[in-house]
């Protein structure tokens, strides 16, 4: 799998129109996520990973005064960015749709929504590029920061308490079962004895000579540390937990009609998606508008290489009543709640 933690971002840095250090406005796959979503004036929809309004901007100019964005993000200082941008632009506040923004994950959209009350849902899954940026909040390993990387700086379990006080088998495991990282034994003893390990470079140099290239010219192929990142950002934020529920939930919420649009960037995340989907299909809940994902352009990738590893699948809510989630995740996840220490 190509994760890139290091290698994407839904919006990339470039300075602002408004002056100082901003971040673009042209998420991956922009144009092909709004035309999936089939946005109609004076609809109901939810940007489910807010970031930094990109998806959402777009989603509020087409509802007028009618409509209705729902927002939700775990990152509260994105969270105020996409306030501030999702502000009725000069000329049109009196057709600009209510907006209403979350401080939370998307896994609680259906206690926050009301149920078959949405026109559509959109997720653009992962780290942001604002996220990876900033060094202090210990994303990137081609950066000295703190062992951190929680999205919700407010929640409790951080990178440091997994790096520096799990087991040996317990690190090992979930490097493999969330970074599918074929020498996860070998890092996860070079982590241990390498402890008390204080920073993400540090990290990253204890991982990297673990994990040396496996078949890989000089100079190709992804950062030795990569995989090992992903999984413990993936643990920490409770990943792939919460797009379990948010794919749980989006049938119950969505009405008939509407449209669920996800963008995933690495292939844990693509086949929970591409299953749930299947498995919807099957029942009457959804119909697949992607029998295949669609990807990035070469010519967008060009601009952005960020947008290489992107892969968007959508579906349309069928009238069958209900929609149940997809099979118990099994593994670490089935055990998170009682693994933080």
């Amino acid at each position: 799998m190509e994760d890139p933690s290091e290698s994407k971002g839904r919006e990339g840095a470039v300075s602002g129109a408004r002056g100082g250090r901003g971040f673009s406005h042209a998420p991956v796959l922009y144009k092909e996520a709004i035309d999936f979503l089939a946005v109609r004036r004076g609809g109901t929809y939810i940007d489910a990973t807010l970031g930094l309004g990109g998806h959402a901007s777009a989603i509020a100019a087409r509802l007028g005064a009618e409509g209705r964005l729902i927002g939700f993000d775990k990152d509260t200082a994105a969270l105020e960015m996409a306030r501030r941008r999702l502000a009725a632009p000069e000329g049109r506040e009196q057709d600009w749709p209510e907006i209403t923004l979350h401080h939370a994950s998307f896994a609680e959209i259906a206690e926050r929504v009301a149920a078959g009350s949405a026109d559509g849902v959109l997720a653009d899954l992962g780290v942001s590029s604002m996220q990876l940026e900033d060094a202090g909040r210990g994303f990137s390993f081609q950066a000295e920061g703190p062992l951190d990387m929680r999205m919700d700086p407010q929640s409790e379990l951080t990178a440091d308490q997994v790096v520096n006080q799990f087991d040996e088998s317990d690190l090992a495991d979930l490097i493999y079962e969330f970074g599918e990282e074929r020498r996860s034994r070998r890092i996860a003893r070079a982590i241990v004895r390498a402890r008390p390990i204080k920073s993400t470079a540090h990290l990253a140099q204890v991982v990297s000579a673990a994990a040396r290239p496996m078949n890989q010219p000089k100079g190709k192929g992804i950062h030795p540390a990569t995989l090992t990142f992903q999984a413990i950002r993936i643990y920490v934020n409770r990943e792939l937990e919460d797009l379990r529920a948010l794919l749980g939930s989006a049938p119950r919420v969505i009405r008939p009609g509407g449209r669920l649009v996800v963008i995933s960037f690495h292939s844990l995340e693509d086949r929970m998606v591409k299953d749930a989907v299947r498995e919807g299909a099957r029942s009457g809940v959804w119909q697949m508008l992607t029998r295949k994902p669609v990807i990035a352009s070469e010519e967008e990738i060009a601009k952005n290489p960020r947008a290489r590893s992107a892969k968007l699948r959508a579906a349309e809510r069928g009238e069958t009543r209900g929609g149940a989630p997809g099979k118990r995740a099994v593994g670490l996840l089935g055990q998170r709640s009682t693994d933080r220490r």
